[in-house]
Protein backbone atom coordinates (compact mmCIF):
# COMPACT_ATOMS: atom_id res chain seq x y z
CA UNK A 1 0.00 0.00 0.00
CA UNK A 2 1.11 3.56 -0.70
CA UNK A 3 -0.12 6.78 0.87
CA UNK A 4 -1.13 9.60 -1.45
CA UNK A 5 -2.24 13.12 -0.63
CA UNK A 6 -5.28 15.04 -1.77
CA UNK A 7 -5.85 16.78 -4.08
CA UNK A 8 -4.92 14.32 -6.82
CA UNK A 9 -5.18 17.17 -9.36
CA UNK A 10 -3.91 20.33 -7.64
CA UNK A 11 -4.71 23.77 -8.99
CA UNK A 12 -7.68 24.76 -11.13
CA UNK A 13 -9.27 21.37 -11.97
CA UNK A 14 -12.96 21.64 -11.04
CA UNK A 15 -16.11 19.56 -11.66
CA UNK A 16 -14.38 16.19 -12.17
CA UNK A 17 -16.11 13.47 -14.16
CA UNK A 18 -14.53 10.00 -14.07
CA UNK A 19 -14.96 6.66 -15.88
CA UNK A 20 -13.15 3.33 -16.04
CA UNK A 21 -12.62 1.47 -19.32
CA UNK A 22 -11.08 -1.90 -18.52
CA UNK A 23 -8.09 -1.08 -16.33
CA UNK A 24 -7.81 2.52 -17.54
CA UNK A 25 -9.32 5.50 -15.74
CA UNK A 26 -10.20 8.72 -17.55
CA UNK A 27 -11.14 12.01 -15.97
CA UNK A 28 -12.50 15.26 -17.45
CA UNK A 29 -12.56 18.69 -15.79
CA UNK A 30 -14.03 22.11 -16.57
CA UNK A 31 -11.91 24.75 -18.30
CA UNK A 32 -14.32 27.74 -18.41
CA UNK A 33 -12.93 30.53 -20.66
CA UNK A 34 -9.58 28.80 -21.23
CA UNK A 35 -8.99 27.24 -24.66
CA UNK A 36 -8.85 24.41 -25.66
CA UNK A 37 -11.84 23.13 -23.73
CA UNK A 38 -12.13 20.20 -21.27
CA UNK A 39 -8.88 18.78 -19.96
CA UNK A 40 -8.67 14.98 -20.26
CA UNK A 41 -6.54 12.90 -17.90
CA UNK A 42 -5.56 9.22 -17.83
CA UNK A 43 -4.49 7.01 -14.93
CA UNK A 44 -3.84 3.36 -14.21
CA UNK A 45 -3.97 3.67 -10.41
CA UNK A 46 -6.19 6.68 -9.50
CA UNK A 47 -3.13 8.44 -8.06
CA UNK A 48 -0.87 9.33 -10.99
CA UNK A 49 -2.69 11.33 -13.65
CA UNK A 50 -1.37 12.33 -17.06
CA UNK A 51 -2.90 15.16 -19.09
CA UNK A 52 -3.52 13.45 -22.45
CA UNK A 53 -5.35 16.17 -24.33
CA UNK A 54 -8.47 18.27 -24.66
CA UNK A 55 -11.84 17.35 -26.11
CA UNK A 56 -12.72 20.72 -27.64
CA UNK A 57 -9.88 21.90 -29.86
CA UNK A 58 -11.71 23.68 -32.71
CA UNK A 59 -13.83 26.81 -32.76
CA UNK A 60 -16.50 24.80 -34.59
CA UNK A 61 -16.80 22.81 -31.35
CA UNK A 62 -16.27 25.68 -28.93
CA UNK A 63 -16.90 29.33 -29.79
CA UNK A 64 -16.10 31.46 -26.73
CA UNK A 65 -15.20 34.78 -28.37
CA UNK A 66 -16.50 37.53 -26.10
CA UNK A 67 -17.89 35.32 -23.33
CA UNK A 68 -17.66 36.73 -19.82
CA UNK A 69 -15.16 35.76 -17.16
CA UNK A 70 -15.85 32.28 -15.74
CA UNK A 71 -18.25 31.50 -18.57
CA UNK A 72 -17.42 29.04 -21.36
CA UNK A 73 -17.03 25.32 -20.57
CA UNK A 74 -18.83 24.16 -17.44
CA UNK A 75 -19.11 20.73 -15.85
CA UNK A 76 -18.25 18.19 -18.55
CA UNK A 77 -19.73 14.71 -18.10
CA UNK A 78 -17.62 11.87 -19.52
CA UNK A 79 -19.24 8.46 -20.16
CA UNK A 80 -18.44 5.37 -22.23
CA UNK A 81 -20.74 2.90 -23.98
CA UNK A 82 -20.19 0.33 -26.75
CA UNK A 83 -16.72 1.51 -27.78
CA UNK A 84 -17.69 5.19 -27.83
CA UNK A 85 -16.78 7.99 -25.44
CA UNK A 86 -19.53 10.56 -24.83
CA UNK A 87 -18.89 14.04 -23.47
CA UNK A 88 -21.66 16.45 -22.50
CA UNK A 89 -20.71 20.04 -21.66
CA UNK A 90 -22.19 23.50 -21.24
CA UNK A 91 -20.80 26.47 -23.19
CA UNK A 92 -22.09 29.29 -21.00
CA UNK A 93 -22.43 32.56 -22.89
CA UNK A 94 -23.72 34.81 -20.12
CA UNK A 95 -24.26 34.44 -16.40
CA UNK A 96 -24.92 38.05 -15.37
CA UNK A 97 -28.34 39.32 -14.44
CA UNK A 98 -31.68 37.56 -14.15
CA UNK A 99 -31.44 35.44 -17.30
CA UNK A 100 -28.64 33.01 -18.12
CA UNK A 101 -27.52 31.66 -21.50
CA UNK A 102 -26.32 28.08 -21.01
CA UNK A 103 -26.48 25.86 -24.13
CA UNK A 104 -25.50 22.21 -23.66
CA UNK A 105 -23.83 20.02 -26.29
CA UNK A 106 -22.66 16.46 -26.90
CA UNK A 107 -19.45 15.35 -28.61
CA UNK A 108 -18.26 11.77 -29.16
CA UNK A 109 -15.15 9.84 -30.15
CA UNK A 110 -13.85 6.29 -30.29
CA UNK A 111 -10.31 7.47 -29.51
CA UNK A 112 -10.16 9.62 -26.39
CA UNK A 113 -6.66 10.77 -27.35
CA UNK A 114 -7.79 11.76 -30.84
CA UNK A 115 -10.28 14.14 -32.42
CA UNK A 116 -13.82 14.54 -31.10
CA UNK A 117 -16.92 15.01 -33.24
CA UNK A 118 -18.70 18.23 -34.07
CA UNK A 119 -21.08 19.19 -31.25
CA UNK A 120 -24.74 18.20 -31.15
CA UNK A 121 -27.02 20.73 -29.45
CA UNK A 122 -29.09 19.26 -26.63
CA UNK A 123 -30.80 21.95 -24.56
CA UNK A 124 -30.33 25.37 -23.02
CA UNK A 125 -32.80 25.02 -20.12
CA UNK A 126 -29.99 24.87 -17.57
CA UNK A 127 -26.42 23.69 -17.17
CA UNK A 128 -24.36 20.75 -15.82
CA UNK A 129 -25.68 18.26 -18.38
CA UNK A 130 -25.03 14.53 -18.03
CA UNK A 131 -25.60 11.36 -20.08
CA UNK A 132 -26.76 7.99 -18.71
CA UNK A 133 -26.72 4.76 -20.74
CA UNK A 134 -29.40 2.41 -19.44
CA UNK A 135 -29.36 -1.37 -19.64
CA UNK A 136 -32.29 -1.42 -22.07
CA UNK A 137 -30.34 0.63 -24.63
CA UNK A 138 -31.99 3.97 -23.89
CA UNK A 139 -29.89 7.05 -23.28
CA UNK A 140 -31.01 9.77 -20.92
CA UNK A 141 -29.91 13.39 -20.59
CA UNK A 142 -30.13 15.12 -17.22
CA UNK A 143 -29.38 18.70 -16.26
CA UNK A 144 -30.37 21.25 -13.69
CA UNK A 145 -33.18 23.66 -14.60
CA UNK A 146 -32.74 27.42 -14.43
CA UNK A 147 -35.83 29.18 -13.08
CA UNK A 148 -35.50 32.98 -13.23
CA UNK A 149 -38.88 33.69 -11.60
CA UNK A 150 -39.22 35.26 -8.16
CA UNK A 151 -35.54 34.85 -7.36
CA UNK A 152 -35.71 31.05 -7.40
CA UNK A 153 -32.81 30.38 -9.82
CA UNK A 154 -32.48 26.58 -9.27
CA UNK A 155 -35.58 24.79 -10.51
CA UNK A 156 -34.70 21.14 -9.96
CA UNK A 157 -33.26 18.31 -12.10
CA UNK A 158 -34.62 17.54 -15.58
CA UNK A 159 -34.56 14.19 -17.42
CA UNK A 160 -35.24 13.52 -21.10
CA UNK A 161 -34.41 10.70 -23.50
CA UNK A 162 -31.72 11.19 -26.13
CA UNK A 163 -32.16 9.53 -29.52
CA UNK A 164 -28.88 8.51 -31.16
CA UNK A 165 -30.33 8.24 -34.67
CA UNK A 166 -31.97 11.66 -34.81
CA UNK A 167 -29.25 13.22 -32.59
CA UNK A 168 -31.68 15.12 -30.40
CA UNK A 169 -33.73 14.91 -27.22
CA UNK A 170 -37.09 13.19 -27.71
CA UNK A 171 -40.22 12.39 -25.74
CA UNK A 172 -41.45 13.82 -22.49
CA UNK A 173 -39.36 16.00 -20.21
CA UNK A 174 -39.48 14.92 -16.56
CA UNK A 175 -38.66 17.02 -13.53
CA UNK A 176 -37.32 14.18 -11.40
CA UNK A 177 -35.80 15.86 -8.35
CA UNK A 178 -36.40 19.11 -6.50
CA UNK A 179 -33.32 18.71 -4.34
CA UNK A 180 -32.82 18.23 -0.62
CA UNK A 181 -33.11 20.89 2.05
CA UNK A 182 -29.48 21.83 1.32
CA UNK A 183 -30.68 23.55 -1.87
CA UNK A 184 -28.89 24.85 -4.98
CA UNK A 185 -29.18 21.47 -6.69
CA UNK A 186 -27.00 20.95 -9.77
CA UNK A 187 -24.38 18.60 -11.28
CA UNK A 188 -26.63 15.52 -11.68
CA UNK A 189 -25.24 12.06 -12.53
CA UNK A 190 -27.30 8.85 -12.70
CA UNK A 191 -25.98 5.34 -11.97
CA UNK A 192 -27.80 2.00 -11.74
CA UNK A 193 -26.98 -0.53 -9.03
CA UNK A 194 -28.92 -3.35 -7.37
CA UNK A 195 -32.20 -2.43 -8.99
CA UNK A 196 -32.06 1.27 -8.09
CA UNK A 197 -31.34 4.36 -10.11
CA UNK A 198 -28.99 6.45 -7.97
CA UNK A 199 -28.90 10.20 -8.54
CA UNK A 200 -25.77 12.00 -7.35
CA UNK A 201 -26.01 15.80 -7.31
CA UNK A 202 -24.01 18.80 -6.17
CA UNK A 203 -25.78 20.98 -3.64
CA UNK A 204 -25.15 23.99 -1.43
CA UNK A 205 -23.35 26.11 -4.05
CA UNK A 206 -19.74 25.67 -5.08
CA UNK A 207 -18.36 27.54 -2.07
CA UNK A 208 -18.09 26.73 1.64
CA UNK A 209 -21.58 25.17 1.82
CA UNK A 210 -20.88 22.74 -1.02
CA UNK A 211 -21.88 19.06 -0.80
CA UNK A 212 -22.47 15.81 -2.68
CA UNK A 213 -26.01 14.50 -2.22
CA UNK A 214 -27.57 11.15 -3.12
CA UNK A 215 -31.12 10.06 -3.92
CA UNK A 216 -32.52 6.85 -5.42
CA UNK A 217 -35.57 5.44 -7.18
CA UNK A 218 -36.78 2.16 -8.63
CA UNK A 219 -37.82 4.08 -11.78
CA UNK A 220 -35.54 6.45 -13.65
CA UNK A 221 -38.31 9.05 -13.80
CA UNK A 222 -38.76 8.95 -10.02
CA UNK A 223 -39.89 9.59 -7.40
CA UNK A 224 -36.48 9.78 -5.72
CA UNK A 225 -35.93 9.34 -1.99
CA UNK A 226 -33.05 11.18 -0.32
CA UNK A 227 -30.16 9.44 1.45
CA UNK A 228 -30.97 9.05 5.18
CA UNK A 229 -27.66 10.69 6.16
CA UNK A 230 -27.47 13.23 3.34
CA UNK A 231 -25.08 14.73 2.28
CA UNK A 232 -22.63 11.90 1.65
CA UNK A 233 -19.66 14.25 1.13
CA UNK A 234 -19.18 17.77 2.52
CA UNK A 235 -16.76 19.90 4.53
CA UNK A 236 -19.33 22.55 5.38
CA UNK A 237 -19.75 21.33 8.97
CA UNK A 238 -16.00 21.50 9.73
CA UNK A 239 -14.60 24.78 8.47
CA UNK A 240 -11.14 24.17 9.91
CA UNK A 241 -10.63 21.11 7.68
CA UNK A 242 -7.82 21.67 5.13
CA UNK A 243 -10.01 20.56 2.20
CA UNK A 244 -13.02 22.83 1.92
CA UNK A 245 -15.83 23.31 -0.66
CA UNK A 246 -16.17 19.53 -1.17
CA UNK A 247 -18.87 18.83 -3.73
CA UNK A 248 -19.75 18.18 -7.38
CA UNK A 249 -18.80 14.51 -7.31
CA UNK A 250 -18.71 11.48 -9.57
CA UNK A 251 -18.10 7.81 -8.68
CA UNK A 252 -16.20 4.92 -10.21
CA UNK A 253 -15.51 1.28 -9.36
CA UNK A 254 -12.19 -0.55 -9.64
CA UNK A 255 -11.66 -3.94 -11.30
CA UNK A 256 -11.47 -5.45 -7.80
CA UNK A 257 -14.85 -4.01 -6.81
CA UNK A 258 -13.77 -1.05 -4.67
CA UNK A 259 -15.52 2.29 -5.11
CA UNK A 260 -14.14 5.82 -5.15
CA UNK A 261 -15.54 9.30 -5.62
CA UNK A 262 -13.86 12.29 -7.17
CA UNK A 263 -15.07 15.73 -6.17
CA UNK A 264 -13.88 19.29 -6.26
CA UNK A 265 -12.33 20.89 -3.19
CA UNK A 266 -10.64 24.17 -2.33
CA UNK A 267 -7.63 24.76 -0.07
CA UNK A 268 -7.80 28.15 1.67
CA UNK A 269 -4.65 30.12 2.26
CA UNK A 270 -3.62 29.94 5.93
CA UNK A 271 -5.64 32.34 8.04
CA UNK A 272 -8.06 33.21 5.23
CA UNK A 273 -10.96 31.86 3.20
CA UNK A 274 -9.30 32.60 -0.15
CA UNK A 275 -8.36 29.69 -2.42
CA UNK A 276 -5.89 31.07 -4.96
CA UNK A 277 -5.33 27.63 -6.50
CA UNK A 278 -8.98 27.46 -7.48
CA UNK A 279 -11.20 24.41 -7.18
CA UNK A 280 -9.14 21.24 -7.27
CA UNK A 281 -9.91 17.51 -7.62
CA UNK A 282 -9.80 15.13 -4.66
CA UNK A 283 -10.22 11.35 -4.38
CA UNK A 284 -12.38 9.71 -1.67
CA UNK A 285 -12.82 6.00 -0.85
CA UNK A 286 -16.51 5.05 -0.83
CA UNK A 287 -18.53 2.00 0.16
CA UNK A 288 -22.00 0.59 -0.50
CA UNK A 289 -23.48 -0.54 2.79
CA UNK A 290 -26.14 -3.14 3.52
CA UNK A 291 -28.91 -0.54 3.35
CA UNK A 292 -28.10 0.00 -0.35
CA UNK A 293 -26.76 3.52 0.09
CA UNK A 294 -23.32 4.94 -0.65
CA UNK A 295 -21.12 6.25 2.18
CA UNK A 296 -17.73 7.87 2.62
CA UNK A 297 -15.56 4.90 3.65
CA UNK A 298 -13.52 7.05 6.05
CA UNK A 299 -16.53 7.28 8.36
CA UNK A 300 -16.55 11.07 7.97
CA UNK A 301 -18.24 13.39 5.50
CA UNK A 302 -15.05 15.26 4.55
CA UNK A 303 -12.55 14.24 1.88
CA UNK A 304 -9.47 12.68 3.50
CA UNK A 305 -6.24 14.67 3.49
CA UNK A 306 -4.44 11.43 2.59
CA UNK A 307 -5.46 7.90 1.68
CA UNK A 308 -3.91 4.57 0.88
CA UNK A 309 -4.04 2.91 -2.53
CA UNK A 310 -2.77 -0.49 -3.63
CA UNK A 311 0.85 -0.55 -4.76
CA UNK A 312 1.09 2.92 -6.21
CA UNK A 313 3.54 5.79 -5.91
CA UNK A 314 2.39 9.38 -6.25
CA UNK A 315 4.23 11.38 -8.88
CA UNK A 316 6.47 14.23 -7.74
CA UNK A 317 5.15 17.76 -8.12
CA UNK A 318 4.30 19.65 -11.26
CA UNK A 319 7.48 21.67 -11.88
CA UNK A 320 8.26 22.15 -15.56
CA UNK A 321 10.78 24.03 -17.68
CA UNK A 322 9.83 24.61 -21.31
CA UNK A 323 12.46 25.48 -23.91
CA UNK A 324 10.46 26.52 -26.91
CA UNK A 325 10.90 24.40 -29.99
CA UNK A 326 8.89 23.99 -33.16
CA UNK A 327 5.74 21.97 -32.73
CA UNK A 328 3.71 24.08 -30.35
CA UNK A 329 3.29 24.45 -26.61
CA UNK A 330 2.90 21.72 -23.99
CA UNK A 331 -0.68 20.77 -23.14
CA UNK A 332 -0.46 22.59 -19.79
CA UNK A 333 -0.48 25.96 -21.58
CA UNK A 334 -3.82 27.43 -22.58
CA UNK A 335 -5.06 30.67 -24.11
CA UNK A 336 -8.07 32.80 -23.34
CA UNK A 337 -11.30 32.17 -25.31
CA UNK A 338 -9.66 31.56 -28.69
CA UNK A 339 -7.30 28.86 -29.98
CA UNK A 340 -3.56 29.23 -30.35
CA UNK A 341 -2.92 29.93 -34.04
CA UNK A 342 0.06 31.01 -36.13
CA UNK A 343 -1.40 34.47 -36.69
CA UNK A 344 -0.56 35.41 -33.08
CA UNK A 345 1.52 32.67 -31.41
CA UNK A 346 4.33 30.76 -33.10
CA UNK A 347 7.30 28.53 -32.31
CA UNK A 348 8.26 28.55 -36.00
CA UNK A 349 8.81 32.20 -36.92
CA UNK A 350 11.99 32.41 -34.83
CA UNK A 351 13.76 29.17 -34.11
CA UNK A 352 14.07 28.36 -30.41
CA UNK A 353 11.61 31.05 -29.33
CA UNK A 354 7.93 31.47 -28.63
CA UNK A 355 6.77 34.53 -30.54
CA UNK A 356 3.67 36.38 -29.35
CA UNK A 357 2.28 39.07 -31.63
CA UNK A 358 0.76 41.85 -29.59
CA UNK A 359 -3.01 42.14 -29.62
CA UNK A 360 -5.63 43.35 -27.15
CA UNK A 361 -5.41 44.35 -23.49
CA UNK A 362 -5.58 42.04 -20.49
CA UNK A 363 -9.12 43.38 -19.97
CA UNK A 364 -10.30 42.08 -23.34
CA UNK A 365 -12.78 39.21 -23.64
CA UNK A 366 -11.93 38.78 -27.32
CA UNK A 367 -8.38 38.47 -28.70
CA UNK A 368 -5.58 38.48 -26.17
CA UNK A 369 -2.06 37.28 -26.89
CA UNK A 370 -1.61 35.39 -23.64
CA UNK A 371 -0.52 31.81 -22.94
CA UNK A 372 -0.45 30.60 -19.35
CA UNK A 373 -0.47 27.57 -17.09
CA UNK A 374 -2.15 26.82 -13.77
CA UNK A 375 -0.50 27.64 -10.45
CA UNK A 376 -0.65 24.32 -8.57
CA UNK A 377 1.08 25.01 -5.24
CA UNK A 378 1.13 27.74 -2.62
CA UNK A 379 4.85 28.48 -3.13
CA UNK A 380 6.08 28.71 -6.71
CA UNK A 381 8.51 30.60 -8.92
CA UNK A 382 7.70 31.37 -12.53
CA UNK A 383 10.54 32.72 -14.68
CA UNK A 384 10.88 33.61 -18.34
CA UNK A 385 13.45 35.02 -20.77
CA UNK A 386 12.11 37.92 -22.85
CA UNK A 387 13.53 39.55 -25.97
CA UNK A 388 11.43 42.57 -26.94
CA UNK A 389 12.07 45.88 -28.69
CA UNK A 390 9.06 48.11 -28.02
CA UNK A 391 8.79 51.15 -30.27
CA UNK A 392 5.68 52.76 -28.76
CA UNK A 393 4.25 53.13 -25.25
CA UNK A 394 1.34 50.94 -26.40
CA UNK A 395 3.76 48.05 -26.97
CA UNK A 396 4.00 45.86 -23.85
CA UNK A 397 5.17 42.32 -23.07
CA UNK A 398 6.04 40.38 -19.97
CA UNK A 399 5.03 38.05 -17.17
CA UNK A 400 1.54 37.98 -15.66
CA UNK A 401 -0.19 36.39 -12.68
CA UNK A 402 -3.78 36.22 -13.88
CA UNK A 403 -7.21 35.34 -12.52
CA UNK A 404 -9.60 37.06 -14.91
CA UNK A 405 -9.81 40.18 -17.07
CA UNK A 406 -10.09 42.49 -14.06
CA UNK A 407 -7.92 40.70 -11.49
CA UNK A 408 -4.20 40.37 -12.30
CA UNK A 409 -0.64 41.52 -11.56
CA UNK A 410 1.58 42.29 -14.56
CA UNK A 411 5.34 42.95 -14.89
CA UNK A 412 6.06 44.22 -18.38
CA UNK A 413 8.59 45.91 -20.62
CA UNK A 414 7.60 48.97 -22.64
CA UNK A 415 9.09 52.28 -23.80
CA UNK A 416 8.49 55.85 -22.67
CA UNK A 417 8.11 58.99 -24.76
CA UNK A 418 11.85 59.70 -24.50
CA UNK A 419 12.66 56.34 -26.04
CA UNK A 420 13.82 54.72 -22.80
CA UNK A 421 13.02 51.06 -22.45
CA UNK A 422 11.45 50.54 -19.03
CA UNK A 423 9.99 47.87 -16.73
CA UNK A 424 6.69 48.64 -15.05
CA UNK A 425 4.14 46.86 -12.88
CA UNK A 426 0.39 47.21 -13.29
CA UNK A 427 -2.27 45.66 -11.04
CA UNK A 428 -5.95 45.34 -11.81
CA UNK A 429 -8.12 44.89 -8.72
CA UNK A 430 -11.92 45.16 -8.97
CA UNK A 431 -11.73 47.32 -12.09
CA UNK A 432 -9.19 49.56 -10.35
CA UNK A 433 -5.89 49.95 -12.23
CA UNK A 434 -2.99 50.49 -9.86
CA UNK A 435 0.32 51.83 -11.19
CA UNK A 436 3.61 51.90 -9.29
CA UNK A 437 5.56 54.80 -10.90
CA UNK A 438 8.00 55.01 -7.98
CA UNK A 439 9.14 51.45 -8.82
CA UNK A 440 9.63 52.01 -12.55
CA UNK A 441 13.02 50.79 -13.81
CA UNK A 442 14.82 52.34 -16.77
CA UNK A 443 16.81 49.65 -18.56
CA UNK A 444 20.31 50.28 -19.91
CA UNK A 445 20.50 51.49 -23.49
CA UNK A 446 20.73 48.65 -25.95
CA UNK A 447 19.09 46.05 -23.67
CA UNK A 448 18.18 43.18 -25.96
CA UNK A 449 17.09 40.53 -23.46
CA UNK A 450 15.92 40.30 -19.88
CA UNK A 451 14.65 37.69 -17.46
CA UNK A 452 11.47 38.19 -15.42
CA UNK A 453 10.35 36.30 -12.33
CA UNK A 454 7.28 36.05 -10.13
CA UNK A 455 7.72 34.43 -6.72
CA UNK A 456 4.43 33.51 -5.07
CA UNK A 457 4.40 32.40 -1.44
CA UNK A 458 0.85 31.97 -0.19
CA UNK A 459 -0.70 35.44 -0.50
CA UNK A 460 2.55 37.31 -1.24
CA UNK A 461 3.73 37.93 -4.81
CA UNK A 462 7.10 39.52 -5.52
CA UNK A 463 8.30 40.37 -9.02
CA UNK A 464 11.99 40.48 -9.95
CA UNK A 465 14.12 40.98 -13.03
CA UNK A 466 17.62 39.98 -14.09
CA UNK A 467 19.64 42.13 -16.51
CA UNK A 468 21.99 39.13 -16.63
CA UNK A 469 21.40 35.49 -15.61
CA UNK A 470 23.18 35.79 -12.24
CA UNK A 471 21.78 39.08 -10.91
CA UNK A 472 18.18 39.07 -9.68
CA UNK A 473 16.75 42.41 -8.54
CA UNK A 474 13.37 42.73 -6.82
CA UNK A 475 11.03 45.20 -8.47
CA UNK A 476 7.96 46.79 -6.99
CA UNK A 477 6.24 46.17 -3.65
CA UNK A 478 5.07 42.83 -2.32
CA UNK A 479 1.70 42.34 -4.00
CA UNK A 480 -1.45 40.62 -2.74
CA UNK A 481 -1.80 37.33 -4.64
CA UNK A 482 -4.99 36.47 -2.75
CA UNK A 483 -7.01 38.82 -4.96
CA UNK A 484 -6.49 36.15 -7.64
CA UNK A 485 -9.12 33.84 -6.14
CA UNK A 486 -12.79 32.97 -6.59
CA UNK A 487 -13.48 34.00 -3.03
CA UNK A 488 -12.07 37.52 -3.32
CA UNK A 489 -13.90 38.19 -6.55
CA UNK A 490 -17.22 36.82 -5.34
CA UNK A 491 -17.06 38.51 -1.96
CA UNK A 492 -16.28 41.96 -3.25
CA UNK A 493 -17.91 42.37 -6.62
CA UNK A 494 -21.44 41.19 -7.35
CA UNK A 495 -20.87 41.67 -11.05
CA UNK A 496 -18.37 38.83 -10.84
CA UNK A 497 -20.35 36.35 -8.80
CA UNK A 498 -19.52 33.88 -11.60
CA UNK A 499 -15.94 33.36 -10.42
CA UNK A 500 -14.93 29.74 -10.79
CA UNK A 501 -11.36 29.45 -12.06
CA UNK A 502 -7.97 29.90 -10.35
CA UNK A 503 -4.60 31.59 -10.60
CA UNK A 504 -2.50 31.22 -13.78
CA UNK A 505 1.00 32.45 -14.60
CA UNK A 506 2.11 33.10 -18.13
CA UNK A 507 3.49 35.24 -20.90
CA UNK A 508 1.64 37.92 -22.80
CA UNK A 509 2.10 40.71 -25.31
CA UNK A 510 -0.01 43.75 -26.20
CA UNK A 511 0.10 46.08 -29.16
CA UNK A 512 -2.66 48.61 -28.64
CA UNK A 513 -1.88 50.26 -31.98
CA UNK A 514 -3.33 47.14 -33.61
CA UNK A 515 -0.26 46.30 -35.71
CA UNK A 516 0.91 43.11 -33.97
CA UNK A 517 4.33 44.17 -32.68
CA UNK A 518 5.97 40.90 -31.50
CA UNK A 519 7.75 39.71 -28.38
CA UNK A 520 9.96 36.61 -28.20
CA UNK A 521 10.28 34.29 -25.20
CA UNK A 522 13.19 31.80 -25.09
CA UNK A 523 11.84 29.64 -22.25
CA UNK A 524 9.38 29.48 -19.38
CA UNK A 525 10.24 27.85 -16.05
CA UNK A 526 7.69 26.91 -13.39
CA UNK A 527 9.03 25.52 -10.11
CA UNK A 528 7.11 24.42 -7.03
CA UNK A 529 9.06 25.21 -3.86
CA UNK A 530 8.84 23.80 -0.36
Amino acid sequence: MSTINNPILPGFHPDPSIIRVGTDYYLAVSTFEWFPGVQLFHSKDLANWELIGHALTRTSQLDMLGVGDSCGVWAPCLTYHEDTFYLVFSNVKNFDGLWKDTPNYLVTTQDIRGEWSEPIFLSASGFDGSMFHDEDGKKWFTSMLLDHRDGKFFGGILLQEYDVQSEKLVGSEYRIFEGSDIGITEGPHIYKKDGYYHLITAEGGTEYGHAVSQARSKAITGPYEIHPENPIISSSHQLDWPLQKAGHGDIVDTPSGDWYAVCLIGRPLPGSKRCTLGRETALIPMEWRSDGWLYNATGEKMPPVSLELDETLKAEGNSQRVDFQEGGLPLQFQSLRVPQSEDWVSTRERSGFLRLKGRETLSSAHRQSLVARRVQAFHVEATTHLEFQPAHFQHMAGLVAFYNTYHWHYLYQTVDDAGNEILEILTCDRYRFIEYPEHRVVLPKGTKEIQLKATIKEKALQFAYAPNPTEWIAIGPELDASILSDDYVQDHDNRYRAAFTGMFVGMCCQDLTGHGHPADFAWFDYQELS
